[in-house]
């Protein structure tokens, strides 16, 4: 009784005065600033944004045409949160083997901000022995053995830089281009600007292990100020694959369809009156969801994989894993979704205690992943995906050269400060030239000195090998337009092949 009340009451209401007073005034306002703006907020369903794009909006994650022909349909995203050593993976400095224990030169301290290192630190070797791999001839330490069977597919850029030295805003940089809070995140971008080929999917999918969230948070795979529809879905390896997708207890599929067309029905109205178009969001995700119950859990169960690759991976259905969410990748991208971010925290190796020593937590998290993401790459390149996939592994920042000694004093563990300056990123496939290594950095790995990457510059890199201008791939919000890249940003013409 009291629901057939709320429906006389809501249908009585659109009848009063008051209504019309607080409604529709302000509407016919409203659309009168807007044509001194110079624009019409009438809305229908079928809109041009400002690149000519023909965007449906009753649709948001329709593919939409690139810019220019593409080299890669998708992107698999491998972002190690907290930030490994460079300089025990793949930055080879024999000369810093010679400086270890020696007190840090003043020169490389002076007008320096690090995030834990105070006074005179002592350098500090590779602690891990290296070698050169495949006919490229890349170094690789003996921590990633899978890996360094994999080094003639990918590029490395050993020279990249960024302006955060903390986790969270370094974080935001590489992810959404701007350390702070409010912007949309690459995935974000690329969905925005190519929509997804997949409908039954969210077009950006993200995937934790590690035991827990980066420090930017759930921040750094939203959408900002785009629709909400653009916003990263995370999955889960283990459990519900989407917390709160499942129908509650007693409730049928063809009650929950009902239900959802009852209320899309009632936010078209609302659509039709004020002509907001995050409510055209808001029905398109409520439809996603509903598509979502039945694709998601088909796609996230992983125990129909043969045994051969259960063994290659590393994989155990039903645990949350790193390599449980590289095979999820390559399921995803056989699915069509077109950005696929996973997130593997724990490499924040300060030495201030066993879990975070290079020695001991740095040489687990190694572990971890060297056997996945090679199986990845090797799976990929097998089923001919890694040509139409671009894969990216890499860190917020580096690893200084100088032993971390926190409060001026030695630590107990072995560990490495935050470093700006310079680390490494590999990436292969996608128009990726594979096999080569980009950029270099100075004798003991703190500066670089040849061919620098700069954080914009890889994001530039990344949307012109999905067929997308960077300096047009834009959203005007608050007066004026943004884009990933913000003001900055150059393709890294040297490693497209």
């Amino acid at each position: 009784m009291n629901l057939l009340e709320e429906i006389a009451y809501r249908k009585a209401e659109l009848n009063t005065r008051r209504h019309f007073l607080k409604k529709c005034l302000s509407g016919m306002g409203t659309m009168a600033f807007g044509s001194l703006l110079g624009s019409s907020l009438s809305s229908c369903e079928r809109t041009t944004d400002a690149l000519g794009q023909l965007r449906d909006s009753a649709n948001p994650m329709n593919p939409l045409p690139p810019h220019f022909l593409p080299k890669a349909k998708r992107v698999i995203y491998l972002h190690m949160a907290g930030a490994p050593s460079q300089l025990e993976l793949f930055d080879y400095k024999p000369e810093l083997q010679k400086l270890h224990g020696l007190d840090c030169p003043p020169s490389l301290l002076e007008g320096k901000k690090f995030a834990f290192i105070q006074g005179t630190p002592q350098m500090l070797g590779p602690q891990f022995n290296f070698k050169r791999h495949g006919e490229s001839g890349a170094y690789v330490s003996d921590r990633l053995p899978h890996f360094s069977q994999c080094v003639d597919d990918v590029a490395f850029l050993k020279a990249m830089h960024t302006n955060e030295f903390n986790h969270a805003p370094a974080q935001l940089l590489m992810q959404t281009g701007s350390a702070r809070l409010g912007k949309p995140s690459m995935g974000s971008w690329v969905t925005y600007g190519l929509g997804s080929e997949n409908q039954d999917l969210p077009g950006f999918v993200v995937l934790v292990s590690g035991g827990t969230t980066p420090s930017a948070g759930k921040s750094i795979w939203g959408s900002g100020f785009l629709p909400t529809v653009y916003q990263g879905v995370q999955c889960r390896s283990k459990g519900d694959p989407v917390l709160y997708l499942s129908d509650p207890k007693g409730m049928s599929r063809e009650l929950r369809k009902k239900s959802i067309e009852a209320i899309n029905d009632i936010n078209r109205n609302q659509f039709e009156e004020v002509g907001d178009p995050e409510i055209m969001t808001r029905i398109a995700q409520y439809e996603m969801a509903y598509k979502m119950q039945m694709s998601v859990p088909e796609t996230m169960d992983i125990k129909d994989e043969p045994d051969y690759i259960h063994q290659m991976y590393g994989t155990e259905p039903g645990k949350a894993s790193f390599a449980n969410n590289c095979l999820l990748a390559r399921r995803l991208a056989e699915k069509g979704v077109r950005f696929i971010q996973l997130y593997h925290w724990g490499w924040d190796a300060h030495g201030a205690a066993k879990s975070e020593a290079i020695n001991h937590g740095f040489k687990n998290r190694c572990q971890e992943i060297d056997q996945p993401m090679s199986a990845l790459l090797k799976d990929l390149k097998q089923r001919g995906l890694l040509d139409d996939t671009l894969v990216v592994w890499g860190g917020e920042f580096g690893r200084t050269p100088m032993r971390e000694n926190r409060g001026g004093k030695e630590m107990k563990f072995i560990g490495r400060d935050h470093h700006l300056e310079a680390f490494t990123i590999w990436m292969a496939g996608g128009g990726i030239k594979p096999g080569i290594t980009y950029g270099e950095t100075d004798e003991i790995g703190y500066y670089g000195i040849k061919d620098r990457v700069h954080v914009h510059d890889l994001q530039a890199t990344i949307l012109h090998q999905l067929g997308l201008n960077h300096e047009q791939l834009t959203y005007h919000f608050q007066g004026r337009d943004f884009r990933l890249t913000d003001v900055h940003g150059n393709i890294v013409e040297k490693i497209l092949a």
